[in-house]
């Protein structure tokens, strides 16, 4: 479906609908993004805790 179909569709929907579909969009592209930012920063940070112990001091259990 192309996206002139889609909107065309969209336009069709009753009001409720409409902001529904806009909410769930929305909603879409946020976590796409959030997940996106925190697997940047992940990557950023990796080396750091791959060489620096004092990161990970307490993420080994000596039980």
């Amino acid at each position: 479906m192309k996206l002139a179909e889609i909107i065309k569709e969209i336009r069709s929907l009753p009001i409720t609908d409409r902001m529904y579909v806009v909410e769930k969009a929305i909603r879409s592209i946020r976590n796409e993004e959030n997940k996106t930012s925190l697997q940047l920063a992940a990557e950023a940070l990796r080396s750091d805790y791959l060489t620096d112990t004092e990161l990970t001091a307490f993420s080994r259990s000596s039980f």
